[in-house]
Order: structure tokens, then sequence, then C-alpha cells
């Protein structure tokens, strides 16, 4: 069997929409080998040939003199399409990523990424945790991935977390402890906050129904002993 070889990817931009004009200041890439990191990672910065946004800025903390002398993206696309190759790419809301790489592509006259090949983490996390927070954020809380090295989100450190989230997500990793010496934190697998479900009261009418119909019980026959 291949081995299975995915890229966890994530971006940084100017702004929040591609069709406003929008564009990418910074590419995060981790590659995965059948669900394990192998430390290959594929970062650059990107000089976006407009201004940041003032709140896009509070949130990554890109400046625009700081990627004044970065390279545009069509310097650095072919570099970018050999790291992921035809590899899946792992983002979480796959859309807003999706949307700028495919914008950086088609304005470099590259062809674009078509959206099959994105696996979706925040519809993964709110498929298999309903009702719960789903944010980057909120699942290294739940899988207890310290956050306490990220000030500000930053492309390709939010791709590592993210790397370590999948991971839990679609594979786990059997109650091990692992220590991530990259980015220097204790990953405790399967730790999952404690929760109480309790019955409904229909749910309760409906069993004791279901009781009176069971003849000779042997949990009754145990108690008389």
């Amino acid at each position: 069997m291949a081995d299975l070889r995915e890229i966890v990817l994530d971006t940084e931009t100017t702004g929040l929409r591609a069709k406003h004009g929008h564009r990418i200041v910074e590419i995060g890439c981790v590659e995965l080998i059948n669900k394990v990191r192998t430390g290959r990672t594929f970062h650059t910065y990107l000089n976006p040939q407009r201004k940041i946004d003032s709140t896009a800025y509070e949130v990554h903390g890109i400046s625009n003199e700081f990627i004044a002398d970065k390279p545009i993206f069509s310097k650095v696309a072919e570099q970018f399409i050999e790291f992921i190759g035809n590899s899946n790419l792992i983002i979480h809301n796959a859309i807003f990523d999706m949307q700028f790489i495919n914008q950086e592509l088609t304005l470099s006259g590259r062809y674009t990424i078509p959206m099959h090949r994105a696996i979706d983490t925040l519809l993964m996390a709110r498929k298999k945790f309903p009702g719960s927070q789903a944010s980057l954020d909120a699942l290294c809380r739940r899988f207890n991935i310290s956050l306490h090295t990220r000030e500000k989100h930053g492309a390709l450190i939010d791709a590592e977390l993210l790397a370590l989230v999948y991971i839990e997500m679609s594979s786990g990793n059997q109650g091990q402890i692992k220590l991530d010496t990259n980015i220097n934190r204790a990953v405790s697998s399967r730790n999952y906050p404690y929760r109480i479900f309790e019955a409904s009261a229909d749910e309760l009418r409906r069993h004791a129904c279901i009781m009176k119909l069971i003849k000779e019980p042997i949990w009754m026959k145990s108690n008389s002993v």
C-alpha cells in the first residue's frame, strides 16, 4: 500500500475577501505521511502589492513595512506547487484559504486547485463535536495542545497546530503523550472533557415502560440472593 501524503496548509492575508482584491502575505505548509509529521515544511512571506487592512494586522501582526521586500507570489509559485504536489490539503475553514490560493495561482498564470482536494477540519470538528466550539484555539484546548508560544496568528505555526489537531481528530494516538520539540509543547492525546448526558423525561418514561415488559429480569434475581 502506498504511503498517504497530506499537506496541512494555512495562510495569512491582507483582508477577508479575495474578490475585493485582498492577497496572501504568508503561506505555511506542513507535510504528513500516514498521519505523522515528517518535519518537512514550506513557509514564505509575500509582498501582496497592496496595503494590509488594520483589522488583518491586528490578527497576524504582519506589517506593510515587513513584507515590502518579500517576493511576490509568482516568484515562489513553482516551489509551492512542487511542495504540495498532488496531495490533499488539510485546511481549517478551507473555503477561505482556497479562494486566496486559487486567486494567486490564477494571477500567476497557473492552474487552480480543485476544491475536492481540500479536507476542511472545521467541518470535521463540527461533525465530530456538534454544539461545541470548533475554532483552532478551541480544538487545541480540547486536545490539550499548548498555545503559550502563539501570541498572534501565523501561517506556519497555525499549520503546525492544525497538524496536531488533525492527527487527533482523524486517527488519534491511543492515549500516548507526545513531546513536540520543534514548538516546545507536550500533547496529551484523547484528553476529552468529561461530560454528563442526562436522560430526558420522555426517555425515562419509555425506559420504565420497557422494563415492565421484561418478565423475571436477571438483575432482580441477583438482588434477591
